[in-house]
């Protein structure tokens, strides 16, 4: 019986811990456990046993082991420590990742006074009122920023609240005292109370309770409302859920009685997940001749590892090549998991995957609650839903025999995670499909220029699927330039009369129209005319977005209307006046999608209008309902965000416009061009999948650029060329790889001077390693929720060159005491703002 363990824990640290095991706990390598750590309980992972006595210190023993088995198989494990060493992250924080089962323990917050608190606390009883302040604090424990009188006093009711006995569990501590959760983290940094955690283990099962009528009951006299609680109990087959009885305005006391009387019991049962989705209207799958060679090349693969990359233009039929691979591969006793970017694209994928495999799926993304997710994983765990979907996370599901891994849209950059671990799903997918000898599919329209180059290499074998479906054509490119609009209207209009008449004519046709206006909100800015100031979060150094157009302003900013920060969450009213120069002349700049669907309506008043964007899509189920609306023809021209170029298989949909997606040639982003192509070609899809002819009508400031000529002729193959030429001179990925360090802090000195000690070192240590360094700068967005941003790019042309150079310099950052909380370092980076 090992008498140790080592656990990686969730922190950002580089290491596991060692912890000693008791009489009677079984620790197995993947199972999780929950250890002390500090003040914390913290749940973590055995990640190896051991029965030798660590000799440098003592350990600290487990407070709970809770698996009987591993949750996590070897090659599960062995993908963790992938990640860990690819990607840089502490391997704590990969592991918490891939085990979704939060709703498992159930975790406490609690607060001690501390023997400093306690000082404090007795120096306020001297009865010298010179010596004493508002809080009854000695002048000495005054901290340098001088509190309100509120806040002192709510300090002095927290600590002696505290002094009265044990430690207070947090909800019952701001309840007693009025306190704030950022007043007790105060007190916590000045050590005068200490922060506390108790881990317990919870059953995370969902259980619904159902009212049912007990038949072999007499009945005695009832009155009116014991009445109408059984008539309703009858008429739903003598049971019924008590949510829906409650709803009924039918009073739970009288429920109660009808349980006394032993006329109803009451029944707990586990409630039943609905895979939810869109119902699918495509009929049985019949797949032409193309779908037919790709699906077996696929399924001879199956049982060993091969990477394909699926390259088929837009309305080619993919989707019905992943269900068939599906289905073969679970004929054949193995399990699939299929990747989507985005929840955006899981109703429809789901109702497909519904209507093909039934009880067999488990859906796995973040709308899900805690409860719903752990369900899901336990169920993909034991065999139960041999057919996986979900985003990026689902790339860890469980699976039993493994055989096949489909990446939709695997160009998508939902797929690069932006916290830690800073992952990217797509490249997991392959390393878990070599590790578990598994075939794994990439598909997409655009292929990502790094996928491209591995079919080019023959990393990866390319299948083409050149024609869309029925041999329907691809739907033709209208670009309007935006400069010589203005010349020829003197005035600068959202929509181009081009767009304008198209979108008349498929509206009178009966046929459905979609336009992209790729920015959320009303508008995109507020400004002064009379200095040029904008109006900025104050926690982020990015202008506000306005929220709520106003009736009849002719883009005059009016007093009162919201503004909100996209990064932060900040909201505010728009001043009467500039904070800068007291003038009254403020302005609306740019348009979103807010501002798009009012313009439509006045345009189209007799439309049925709809709006898809993150601001009316906050759910799984309203996404359901929109895409509903638009599949069923009660909405006929759709309006919104990149969310309306992602898969959706609309067939009403003839026209697609694209206003302003060309603002990303002006970003400071190597990448910027092969993101216009992929969001141009990607919605221009949407048009045309029917029995009728779709068209695009593109408007741009840039007709001439190349990425925009090649989208507007569908020609991915003129792009890439012409694209890899520029990232072979200039070293870029695919043809070197690269990182982006990001140096945070709350204090812009410490974040400047951290950034610059980096830098330093780096340049005293580049010749070694053919690492090439650009910056330390000032990030492009320098301030995100109060925190100051300085970054450095490394680009290399070996992978194990920049990794080793990255670890130097982490090494060298804990030597220079930079926290390793302040440090992001993102390996194959594809967002450098």
């Amino acid at each position: 019986m090992p008498s140790y363990c080592e656990v990686a824990l969730p922190v950002p640290l580089d290491q596991t811990f060692t912890y000693a095991v008791r009489d009677g706990q079984y620790p197995q390598r993947g199972a999780r456990v929950i250890v002390p750590f500090r003040n914390e309980k913290l749940i973590g992972v055995v990640t190896a046993l051991a029965t030798e006595t660590p000799k440098d210190f003592e350990a600290r023993y487990l407070e709970a082991v809770l698996d009987d088995q591993p949750l996590l198989s070897e090659h599960l494990l062995s993908l963790a420590e992938w990640i860990a060493q690819y990607y840089l992250a502490p391997l704590g924080e990969v592991l918490r990742g891939m085990l979704p089962l939060a709703a498992e323990v159930r975790r406490t917050v609690y607060y001690r006074i501390t023997d400093l608190g306690r000082d404090v606390l007795a120096r306020s009883a001297d009865g010298d009122p010179a010596n004493r302040d508002v809080a009854g604090r000695a002048p000495q424990a005054k901290r340098r920023g001088k509190l309100s009188p509120e806040d002192q006093d709510l300090e002095h009711r927290v600590l002696t609240r505290l002094a009265e006995g044990e430690s207070i569990k947090v909800s019952t501590l701001r309840t007693a005292t009025g306190a704030t959760l950022q007043l007790l983290a105060a007190l916590t940094r000045k050590k005068w109370i200490a922060r506390e955690t108790l881990a317990v283990e919870r059953d995370a099962r969902r259980t619904e309770r159902f009212a049912v009528i007990i038949p072999e009951a007499r009945l005695p006299a009832l009155t009116q409302k014991q009445q109408a609680i059984l008539a309703e109990l009858a008429a739903c087959g003598g049971e019924i859920r008590l949510t829906e009885l409650r709803s009924k305005n039918l009073p739970s006391s009288t429920l109660e009685t009808l349980v006394r009387r032993g006329l109803v019991r009451i029944e707990e049962r586990a409630a039943a997940f609905h895979l939810g989705g869109l119902e699918s209207t495509a009929g049985p799958i019949r797949l032409n001749e193309p779908q037919t060679e790709a699906l077996a090349a696929i399924v001879t693969a199956l049982g060993a590892f091969q990477p394909f990359l699926l390259f088929g233009v837009t309305g080619s039929g993919k989707t019905a090549i992943y269900l068939a691979a599906m289905q073969r591969a679970l004929d054949r006793g193995l399990s699939s998991i299929l990747l989507v970017p985005e929840i955006g694209l899981t109703p429809q994928t789901a109702g497909l995957l519904d209507e093909a495999f039934g009880s067999k799926v488990a859906l796995l993304h973040s709308a899900l609650t805690p409860e719903e997710r752990s369900e899901q994983w336990r169920r993909i765990r034991r065999g139960e839903a041999p057919i996986v979907v979900g985003t990026r996370s689902a790339i860890f599901a469980p699976a039993p025999n493994l055989g096949l891994i489909l990446v939709d849209e695997e160009h998508d950059q939902s797929y690069k995670q932006e916290e830690t671990p800073r992952y990217n799903a797509r490249d997991v997918a392959v390393m878990r499909a070599k590790l578990a000898g598994a075939a794994v599919v990439l598909g997409s329209a655009t292929p990502s220029l790094e996928s491209w180059q591995n079919s080019v290499q023959g990393k990866y074998t390319r299948i083409e699927l050149r024609k869309r479906v029925m041999n329907r054509p691809l739907p033709e490119v209208e670009l309007v330039d935006m400069r010589r609009e203005f010349q020829e209207t003197g005035h600068e209009h959202l929509f181009s009369r081009a767009l304008i008449e198209q979108t008349q004519q498929s509206l009178l046709r009966g046929e459905q129209a979609l336009i992209l206006l790729n920015r959320r909100g009303y508008s995109s800015a507020v400004i002064c005319r009379a200095c040029g100031a904008k109006l900025e979060c104050q926690n982020c150094a990015i202008s506000l977005t306005h929220h709520k157009p106003p009736a009849e302003d002719g883009g005059i900013a009016l007093a009162g209307q919201r503004l909100e920060c996209h990064y932060c969450g900040y909201k505010r009213t728009v001043p009467a006046r500039c904070p800068q120069c007291d003038s009254e002349h403020l302005f609306y700049l740019g348009a979103g999608s807010q501002q798009g669907e009012e313009r439509l309506q006045e345009i189209f008043p007799t439309a049925r209008i709809g709006r898809m964007d993150r601001d009316t899509v906050r759910g799984r189920h309203d996404l359901e309902r929109l895409l509903a609306r638009l599949r069923s023809g009660e909405i006929n021209l759709l309006v919104g965000t990149q969310m309306i170029a992602k898969g959706h298989d609309v067939h009403g949909i003839t026209l697609v416009g694209v206003v302003g997606c060309d603002h990303s040639l002006t970003m400071p982003d190597f990448r910027a061009a092969e993101r216009v192509f992929q969001l141009m070609t990607q919605v221009s899809g949407r048009a045309g999948r029917g029995e009728l002819p779709g068209r695009v009508v593109v408007q741009t400031y840039y007709p001439d650029h190349y990425a925009i000529l090649a989208a507007s002729t569908h020609d991915y193959t003129s792009f890439v060329d012409r694209e890899l030429k520029y990232r072979r001179w200039m070293h870029y990925p695919p043809f070197g790889v690269l990182a982006n360090v990001l140096v945070q802090s709350q204090k812009l000195e410490e974040a400047a001077g951290w950034s610059s000690t980096l830098g330093k070192y780096l340049v005293q240590n580049q010749s070694t390693g053919g690492v090439r360094v650009l910056g330390p700068c000032t990030a492009p967005i320098a301030r995100i929720k109060g925190v100051y941003r300085f970054h450095l790019i490394l680009k290399a042309a070996s992978r194990k060159a920049l990794n080793a150079v990255l670890r130097d310099l982490l090494a060298h950052a804990d030597e220079a005491n930079i926290p390793r909380r302040n440090l992001v370092v993102d390996v194959d980076a594809l967002r450098l703002m």
